[in-house]
C-alpha cells in the first residue's frame, strides 16, 4: 500500500511541476513576439524595402520593443526559480515565490563564495572549465533552468515543511511563513558548496543526451515531436519541451561570442544579435516550424474529415466545435479542443496524428527552414518566418502545411467511416456534450457549478489546478467522478491518473472555470 501511495505521490508532483512551467514560458512567448517584431521591423533590409519605417520615432518604439523582449530571456532562470514554488504552494503562494528568489540568490552566492575560496575566479582557464557567468551580478557557475528548477523544487518542499513552523515564545516573530525563506537562505547556501562539486557531472549527463539527439540527424527532431505528442494526454510533455528548449539537450552554440545551451535560449540570442546572419537549422528544428504542418495543416485537415464524416442533421452542430478548435489551433497554437475529440474514441489515430507530427519536425529541418519561438501558429508564421525574410524558408510552410492537410484528411475520413469511430456528430442524435459546447453559458461556455457536482462537490475535491487547457485535481472518491455528466457539459475529455488524481479537459476558458468552481467551494 505505501508503495502504491508512493507512486501516486511522484505523479502528482510531476503532474504539478510541468504546470508551472506555464507561466514563465507564456511570458517567454509574448517576449519572443516583442523581440521578433522589433528586431525585425529595425533590420536595415526592412528599413530599405520599407522607407515609411525608417523615422526615428518608429526606430526607437522598434528598438524599445526588442530590448525589453530580452526580459524572459535574460532572467529566465529567475522567473522558473520564483514560479516552481509558486505554482507547488497550496498556502501562502507569496511567500513561496519570495522563497524562489531568495534560495536562487542564496545558492549563487555560497557559489561565488567556493570559487572565491578555491581561487578560480581570476583565473581564466578555471573559470571556463566551471563555465562561470555574472548572474544577477554575482560571479557563478551558469547552471541555466536546471538549476533554477532544483532550486524551485526544493524551495518549494521546504515551504511546505515549515510555512507552519512554530518558534518558541522568544523567536515567535521568526515563525510560521517568515520562516521560510529563512530556512531557504540556509539550505540553499549548503547546496550552493556542493554544486561546484557536483555540476560536472550534471552537465556531462545532459550533454550527453544532447550528443544522442544530435547523433540521431534528422531523426532527433522526430522523436522530439513524436514524444511530445505522445506525452501530452498525461501532461508530461512540457518536462520534454523544457529539457530540450533551455539544456544542452536542444544544442550549445558560440553567439555574438557568448556560450549559449538549448534550442529556444540559441534561437532567442541568434534574434537579438545584430551580428548574426539568420538562424540555426540545427536550433529551429525543435521549434515553432516542426509544428506547423501539423497544426496548420494536419489537424484542420482532420476537423474537415470530421466535418464530413457526421450525420448530415449533426453538421451544422458540430460545426461550431470543430472550428473554436481549428481557431484555438491555427491562432493560438493551442490543439487539445482538437486532439481529445479522437484521443479516447481511437487512441491508435492520436498514435498516428504523433508520429506524423514527429515527421513534420524531420521534413521542416531537412529542409533548412527556420522558424523558431514555442507555438507554431501563425503568429509565429507571420512574425518569425515572413517578417524574417526569405533567408528563413517560410514560403515553404504553406506547401507542406497543404500536403499535411491532405494526408490527414485522407486518414482521418477513412478511419472514421472504414471502423466506424464516433467522433462527433456521428452518433444517430448528437450527445449533450456538442450542444452544451456550443450552446452553454453565454459568458464562460460551460457552468461551473454543474461540473463541480459532477466532480463529487466540493467536500471531494482535495487540490484543485489548471494548466493552459485543463482542470488538474486530486479527489477524495474517483468513483464519485460522473464522466458524462462531464462531457455533457463541455469537458472534451476525462484523463482519470490513478485513483486520486486525474485531470478534465476543457479548453482555453479553463482558468474561467476554475475560478468559478472555486467561487463556489469553501474558503
Amino acid at each position: 500500500m505505501s508503495q502504491i501511495s508512493k507512486k501516486t505521490t511522484l505523479w502528482e508532483f510531476f503532474q504539478s511541476l510541468g504546470k508551472t512551467f506555464m507561466l514563465p514560458v507564456a511570458l517567454l512567448a509574448f517576449s519572443g513576439i516583442l523581440l521578433g517584431v522589433g528586431s525585425s521591423l529595425s533590420s536595415s533590409a526592412v528599413k530599405e524595402s520599407m522607407p515609411l519605417l525608417d523615422n526615428m520615432v518608429l526606430q526607437l518604439i522598434f528598438m524599445w520593443m526588442t530590448k525589453i523582449g530580452l526580459v524572459a530571456f535574460i532572467y529566465l532562470p529567475v522567473m522558473f526559480a520564483v514560479a516552481i514554488p509558486l505554482g507547488l504552494a497550496r498556502e501562502e503562494k507569496g511567500v513561496a515565490a519570495f522563497s524562489g528568489f531568495v534560495g536562487y540568490a542564496a545558492l549563487n552566492l555560497s557559489i561565488n563564495f567556493y570559487l572565491t575560496v578555491a581561487n578560480v575566479l581570476g583565473n581564466p582557464e578555471q573559470e571556463a572549465a566551471y563555465g562561470v557567468k555574472s548572474i544577477i551580478g554575482v560571479d557563478s557557475i551558469d547552471t541555466g533552468i536546471l538549476g533554477a528548477v532544483i532550486v524551485g523544487i526544493i524551495v518549494a518542499k521546504l515551504h511546505i515543511r515549515f510555512y507552519t513552523y512554530k518558534m518558541p515564545d522568544a523567536l515567535a516573530f521568526f515563525g510560521g511563513a517568515r520562516f521560510v525563506p529563512i530556512i531557504t537562505t540556509l539550505v540553499l547556501g549548503v547546496v550552493g558548496l556542493a554544486v561546484p562539486l557536483v555540476w560536472p557531472y550534471f552537465a556531462a549527463g545532459i550533454n550527453g543526451v544532447g550528443t544522442a539527439i544530435s547523433h540521431a540527424g534528422p531523426f532527433g527532431p522526430f522523436l522530439f515531436g513524436t514524444g511530445e505528442r505522445l506525452l501530452l494526454p498525461v501532461g508530461l510533455h512540457h518536462i520534454l519541451v523544457a529539457l530540450v528548449r533551455f539544456t544542452e539537450a536542444g544544442g550549445t552554440m558560440d553567439v555574438c561570442g557568448e556560450t549559449v545551451s538549448g534550442a529556444l535560449n540559441i534561437f532567442y540570442s541568434e534574434l537579438s544579435c545584430s551580428t548574426t546572419d539568420g538562424f540555426s537549422p540545427t536550433a529551429t528544428a525543435f521549434l515553432s516550424q516542426g509544428k506547423m504542418p501539423t497544426f496548420l495543416g494536419g489537424l484542420p485537415g482532420a476537423a474537415l474529415a470530421m466535418y464530413h464524416c457526421a450525420r448530415p442533421e449533426n453538421r451544422s452542430k458540430v460545426k461550431a466545435l470543430l472550428l473554436s478548435g481549428v481557431v484555438a489551433c491555427w491562432v493560438g497554437g493551442i490543439t487539445e479542443p482538437l486532439e481529445f475529440l479522437f484521443l479516447f474514441v481511437a487512441p491508435v489515430l492520436y498514435f498516428i496524428h504523433a508520429i506524423l507530427t514527429g515527421f513534420g519536425f524531420m521534413v521542416m529541418g531537412l529542409l533548412d527552414v527556420t522558424i523558431g519561438n514555442t507555438d507554431g501558429n501563425i503568429i509565429d508564421f507571420l512574425i518569425f518566418g515572413v517578417l524574417q525574410g526569405t533567408a528563413t524558408k517560410w514560403y515553404v510552410v504553406p506547401v507542406v502545411a497543404a500536403i499535411w492537410f491532405a494526408m490527414y484528411y485522407s486518414i482521418f475520413r477513412f478511419a472514421i467511416t472504414r471502423f466506424n469511430l464516433k467522433t462527433p456528430g456521428r452518433e444517430v442524435e448528437v450527445q449533450d456534450e456538442l450542444a452544451a459546447a456550443v450552446t452553454g453559458d453565454k459568458n464562460l461556455g460551460y457552468k461551473g457549478d454543474i461540473i463541480l457536482a459532477a466532480l463529487g462537490g466540493a467536500d471531494n475535491i482535495l487540490a484543485l489546478d489548471n494548466c493552459i487547457t485543463r482542470l488538474r485535481m486530486s479527489v477524495k472518491d474517483m468513483s464519485l467522478v460522473n464522466d458524462a455528466v462531464l462531457k455533457a457539459n463541455g469537458a472534451l475529455g476525462v484523463v482519470k491518473l490513478d485513483e486520486h488524481n486525474l485531470q478534465v479537459v476543457i479548453g482555453p476558458q479553463v482558468h474561467m472555470v476554475k475560478n468559478e468552481m472555486q467561487s463556489l467551494m469553501p474558503a
